[in-house]
């Protein structure tokens, strides 16, 4: 995958994945991530479909840079369902995993790389999920009641029927997520506009 330097979300993807790719060099000798002067590229080792590895399993390292002894790799999982209430997971590969109707109540998920992933109808009520990547996931009836979404890009994700009610983002962040046209709905579980509680500018 490559991204503009100068492209907005370049930081983004910087601060999503510097600490799970900066794991790739230690442990695997891979490439992970590289900056020149006119693009952003990364890459990951292949995904090890050991036993086990699609699990929720919280650090208790207690990283505020989520960083990890080991690569946390639930790409491709399929995990609907599952509960992480009250993990932390952060710096987590999600990439394209399922985790629709999920429960990641009270959970820590910063810098996690998730794009592609599925999380409809999953419970982030009160979590934590900023300086994460989710370009292209889906959140379809999803709740992110309280939420602390600073630093996280939506860019291209489905958000509709959303509840983001008192949830964080910060005025510039605020003003992206308000740009996504499946940006819409009523939440069927909480009756929250999906716009309103936002606080976008109808």
């Amino acid at each position: 995958m490559r991204i503009p330097a100068r492209s907005p979300l370049a930081p983004v993807v910087r601060a999503a994945l510097a600490s799970a790719c900066a794991l790739c060099f230690t442990t695997s000798g891979l490439p992970a991530l590289a900056i020149d002067s006119t693009e952003v590229s990364f890459k990951f080792p292949p995904i090890e479909n050991k036993p086990g590895r699609c699990a929720f399993k919280s650090s208790a390292m207690g990283q505020a840079n989520a960083a990890r002894d080991s690569l946390y790799d639930l790409r491709e999982c399929a995990m609907s369902g599952a509960s992480a209430e009250g993990f932390d997971i952060s710096g987590a590969l999600l990439k394209d995993g399922d985790f629709s109707k999920a429960n990641f109540r009270d959970a820590q998920l910063s810098k996690v790389y998730a794009p592609g992933a599925k999380f409809d109808e999953a419970d982030f009520s009160n979590g934590v999920l900023d300086r994460a990547y989710f370009n292209g996931a889906s959140f379809r009836g999803a709740i992110l009641a309280n939420a602390v979404l600073s630093g996280s890009s939506f860019e291209g994700a489905d958000l509709t029927d959303a509840d983001f009610t008192n949830a964080y983002t910060g005025t510039f962040d605020q003003r992206k997520l308000c740009k996504n046209p499946l940006l819409k709905g009523e939440n069927p579980r909480t009756k929250a506009d999906t716009r309103d509680s936002v606080g976008c500018a109808n």
